[in-house]
């Protein structure tokens, strides 16, 4: 059955206008059993959805109950393998230390490893992953050790991940970098 033109214009406004029309069109070519497969496929897909922002809402937290520990297992054996590296060093140049201290609080500072001779307070970061940013707060840890303690104080940068661009800023800037 062909269409003139006047009917194909008047069924499509037919269509535009009437949504009972249009529902009854819909179901005739088969869009209804489609629109309803689609609204079950969408709630489907939002229970899954749920389901995985819940597993990965616990995910994290598991996650985070892992993350301080480990971190800190890090820094303990970071901090150990500067100690071991700096007491030789120390010896060497027949400084004496007078204190080792790790996780030391100077005036609100946090300082990862600090140690303490009779001519120099050496003030050791421990990061997982270097950034550029680390290297301007040693300098400041640097500032408050020394008006805190009177010493010049040596900044040292140790870490699992040490860039090859942090490496050389740091460098650049006198900071020792040590590597294990």
């Amino acid at each position: 059955m062909a269409l003139t033109p006047e009917e194909k214009r008047r069924l499509l406004k037919a269509l535009e206008e009437n949504e009972e029309f249009k529902m009854a069109v819909a179901g005739t070519i088969g869009l209804g059993e489609i629109l309803k497969e689609l609204k079950r496929l969408r709630e489907d897909f939002e229970k899954w959805n749920k389901m995985e922002e819940e597993r990965w809402e616990a995910a994290d937290k598991r996650f985070a109950r892992i993350e301080t520990p480990l971190g800190a297992i890090a820094g303990a054996q970071f901090s150990r393998y500067v100690w071991e590296e700096l007491r030789e060093e120390i010896r060497g140049r027949g400084e004496a230390v007078l204190r080792q201290e790790r996780d030391v609080d100077l005036d609100g500072v946090d300082v990862d490893l600090l140690v303490e001779t009779d001519r120099y307070i050496y003030v050791v970061e421990v990061k997982t992953r270097l950034k550029i940013a680390d290297v301007g707060a040693l300098f400041a840890k640097c500032d408050v050790a020394q008006q805190k303690l009177g010493k010049p104080a040596i900044p040292v940068l140790t870490g699992v991940i040490i860039g090859r661009e942090v490496e050389t800023y740091a460098r650049d800037k006198g900071v020792r970098i040590m590597k294990f």
